[in-house]
């Protein structure tokens, strides 16, 4: 059977059935179940549940009524859907840490922060809260719309009259078709504040708006970080605002067997919104379990009827810092709320910034408090047009009295009244409805003051329609009464915005040393690895030697430090000191070309620990040739992937090493051959990053240079030879030259010291760490090497077996690193001291013999 056979068919593409037929079915989940209403902020069954409640008379002054029958009540009458989706909503109005102010007051069991699902229906209690008394206030005074409900036996409001902004005062969160709604709950006075500043000046912008309104402020606190996600919400509809939990530091008594312990513990106070307690603690234990979280020695919850409290002990050498920044990295300590400020506005969805919300409750305040008024006039009004009939038969109550009993019935009596007096019929029934009792004089009275405060009234009432400026008072006045009544202080806290969490917010910052190996591998030791040992001595492994591989160059830095790796090529690449693997001193690391994007036969020249790239300090650049170059820092804070150029480099010529300066100190080049040039950094002119540079010192045929140093760092300089010898002359001895000359004799590298590796400016309290081609390290204390004179052979600095040299020389620099102790600073010169440990001779390095009879001493020759 089709159209051409029944006329009541209708043929029909079933592409335009479905379309037409899903667009009904969306509008309806939008319009009548997912999104709340802009006026009230209200979805449908949130506004039937206070609805249903305020008919039955259960107002916060009531008893309290089972929720089964409020339920019932809203079921059989307004919303024809299942009971679960009532209750459920029933009881998110009842949550203090679901809404800000809850709007239904409950008795009994309606879940918890931990995800504890609330009691049956039948078990619990509800009664409005008084904040929803302020929703349905004059719902009686035709202030709102009413429409038929599903079956069309009653009557429902389309929107509550609402004095309470309830859209931002607790917003909403909620799915539609095609469209989502998250709107962040808000202090209610901060709201009204900016109500009443939009009031008094209607051109406000949003920068007025948010002078008032700081942010959202949720039910459960914590910390809001950054305001660019707030800014942008209020802006344009939409914005994301990262949310941390409030945790502080606490110092936490144990006691054990033998005796009390004090420990550091982190204790988490607040949650962010909607973040299960219950499901944060586990995750925090399984991080623990799976060791993603380390520092953690206890875990308990402590949370009380008084307010959260999670307890995080920690172990006695955990970092507080990191331990909390990895829980709010792997946790829900901290969590994105996405803000999507979407209403229905008109019957339509839209997405609204702040100005738009705030003046469309306005908006809809003025057309409550005018249709209020109306209601309230026309019911003053007809009062007092009752009240003058009464006047009047007051006046001649004989003559009334007589008419009446002269009348056959009451409709001649009416019409008696109506004639004889000039009375309306409405004035007729209620003088014939008048009791006795009004016949006295103090009633007399009554009715005449009744009658004068009525027409006061009513002149008021007409003043406030027609004029706008009282109808926006009234709404002012209304605001800041509920203000008064409800305001409470702010919960959420707004702070700067200290960026994302970086990974190296998770990396425990301490001193390192990085060693890069003549093959081009690179890793990280904990500067705590290397004990301090007189000179002379034997050292440690520093880096397993395979295939005549060793330490080729050595850093001391701190983990969260920039390296700047200067390429023998002139060109420099950026990575952070973290990144690199941490091994032990026997780690091989990784191949640098891995981490860094060299070119082919590229090497690493020198590396640059670097905190700040500023403008007031210099890189100065020396080459093999004696070529030195001084440019800012600052250009080279941002290279690009695969580097950039640091130093444009003459043909067959290498960059050998890179000094950090301040602007007006001197350099000092060293070359192979035991020559060293001293000129201030001045006279090399700063140029830009791409310049080639100017001539340092003159080398004689076969010589290069091998170091340069700032000599502002140190008083003496410590020159160190490849067969393990060196010494230590003052630098006043070092006369300082023009740049480009010959220099002076450095040290006597013939026969037994061999060639120059390396030179450093020193003092008596720092130390030093010597590298050899088989991989050994030794860190000695400069204050055991004794200052001689310049042109001299030395002392033995660190003995190097058959075939073995010395490749690299380092000066420690500590920053606050703890010694074993746990005091600051480094050991002030006293050999023989491993970190950590006991104070021994013995070498850590897999049966390596003790020191030689000579650590310690000074070897002159």
């Amino acid at each position: 059977m089709d159209a051409s056979t029944n006329p009541n068919i209708k043929n029909r593409l079933i592409e335009d059935e479905m379309s037409a037929s899903y667009l009904d079915y969306s509008m309806s989940v939008i319009v009548g179940r997912a999104l709340p209403d802009a006026r009230d902020g209200l979805k449908p069954v949130h506004r039937r549940i206070l609805h249903a409640m305020n008919e039955m008379g259960n107002t916060h002054d009531k008893p309290y009524k089972k929720s089964a029958r409020v339920v019932g009540e809203v079921l059989g009458k307004y919303h024809p859907h299942g009971d679960t989706a009532v209750y459920d909503s029933l009881v998110r109005m009842v949550q203090n840490f679901s809404l800000r102010y809850p709007l239904i007051d409950g008795q009994g069991n309606f879940g918890s922060v931990d995800g504890d699902n609330p009691a049956a229906m039948r078990y619990t209690e509800v009664r409005m809260a008084r904040t929803a008394g302020e929703l349905l206030a004059d719902i009686d005074k035709d202030t709102v719309d009413f429409a038929a409900n599903f079956d069309g036996s009653l009557k429902e409001p389309l929107v509550l009259p609402s004095r309470i902004p309830n859209l931002l005062v607790n917003g909403s969160s909620g799915i539609a078709v095609g469209m989502a709604t998250n709107v962040p709950p808000h202090n209610l006075g901060e709201v009204v504040d900016a109500l009443v500043a939009l009031i008094d000046n209607p051109e406000l912008g949003l920068d007025g708006l948010m002078a008032h309104v700081k942010g959202p402020d949720f039910p459960t606190g914590a910390v809001i970080h950054g305001k660019n996600g707030i800014l942008a919400a209020y802006a344009t509809g939409r914005g994301a605002m990262r949310v941390r939990a409030k945790a502080e530091f606490e110092k936490i008594s144990r006691r054990g067997k033998e005796g009390g312990e004090v420990r550091e513990a982190i204790i988490v106070k607040e949650l962010p919104y909607m973040v299960n307690k219950a499901d944060l603690v586990a995750a925090i234990a399984e991080l623990v379990k799976d060791k993603k979280v380390e520092g953690i020695a206890d875990l308990r919850d402590e949370s009380d009827r008084e307010g959260i409290r999670v307890v995080v002990e920690l172990k006695r050498d955990a970092n507080k810092d990191v331990v909390l920044n990895q829980l709010y990295a792997h946790t829900q300590m901290e969590t994105t709320f996405g803000a999507i400020m979407l209403a229905l506005v008109d019957g339509e969805p839209r997405e609204l910034t702040l100005r738009q919300a705030l003046q469309t409750y306005v908006s809809f305040r003025q057309q409550v408090v005018r249709r209020r008024s109306d209601f309230e006039l026309k019911q003053a009004s007809d009062r007092a047009h009752i009240l003058e009939g009464l006047r009047i038969a007051l006046a001649s109550i004989d003559a009334v009295v007589k008419t009446i009993k002269s009348a056959k019935n009451v409709q001649d009596a009416k019409d008696a009244l109506i004639y004889s007096f000039q009375l309306s019929e409405k004035q007729a029934l209620a003088i014939l409805e008048m009791r006795l009792g009004r016949l006295t004089a103090l009633e007399r009275e009554k009715i005449d003051s009744e009658h004068a405060e009525l027409m006061k009234r009513i002149a008021w009432l007409k003043e406030v329609l027609a004029d706008e400026k009282k109808i926006f008072a009234l709404i002012r006045e209304e605001l800041l009464e509920v203000k008064q009544k409800y305001g409470d202080r702010r919960r959420t806290e707004i702070v700067e915005d200290e960026g994302e969490i970086e990974i190296e917010d998770l990396i425990k910052e301490e001193q390192v040393v990085v060693v890069l190996t003549n093959s081009g591998y690179a890793k990280r030791v904990p500067l705590g690895d290397y004990r301090v040992q007189g000179r002379g001595g034997k050292g440690v492994i520093g880096v397993d030697s395979k295939e005549q591989d060793y330490a080729k160059e050595l850093v001391v830095c701190s983990t969260h430090d920039y390296l700047l790796y200067f390429t023998d090529k002139g060109r420099v690449h950026w990575l952070k000191a973290y990144k690199l693997p941490s091994t032990s001193r026997y780690g091989v690391g990784k191949a640098i070309v891995n981490l860094l994007e060299l070119e082919e036969g590229e090497r690493v020249a020198a590396m640059i620990p670097v905190r700040e790239f500023s403008e007031n300090q210099f890189l100065v650049m020396a080459t093999r040739k004696g070529v030195v170059k001084r440019t800012s820092l600052s250009e080279y804070s941002r290279p690009r992937r695969g580097g950039i150029i640091a130093i444009t480099l003459r043909e067959g010529d290498g960059l050998i090493d890179v000094k950090r300066t301040e602007g007006a100190q001197e350099i000092l080049l060293a070359s192979r051959n035991g020559m060293a040039i001293r000129f201030k950094e001045e006279e090399v002119r700063e140029i830009g990053r791409t310049g080639q540079g100017v001539k340092g010192i003159e080398l004689r045929e076969g010589d290069v240079v091998v170091d340069m140093m700032v000599t502002g760092s140190g008083k003496s300089l410590l020159t160190a030879c490849e067969h393990g010898y060196g010494k230590r002359t003052a630098l006043d001895e070092y006369r300082v030259q023009g740049r480009g000359g010959i220099g002076l004799i450095n040290i006597q590298t013939e026969g037994r010291n061999g060639a120059v590796v390396g030179v450093k400016a020193v003092n008596d309290g720092d130390e030093v760490m010597l590298v050899s081609s088989a991989g050994t390290v030794i860190r000695a204390p400069v204050a055991g090497i004794s200052v001689i004179g310049r042109n001299t052979m030395g002392v033995r600095l660190m003995r190097v077996g058959q075939g073995e040299k010395v490749t690299a020389l380092a000066k420690v620099v500590e920053k606050e690193a703890e010694n074993g102790n746990g005091k600051k600073g480094h050991d002030g010169g006293r050999g023989g001291v491993e970190r950590g440990a006991a104070p021994s001779d013995e070498i850590d390095a897999r049966g390596m013999e003790k020191a030689g009879p000579d650590a310690g001493e000074i070897e002159y020759i």
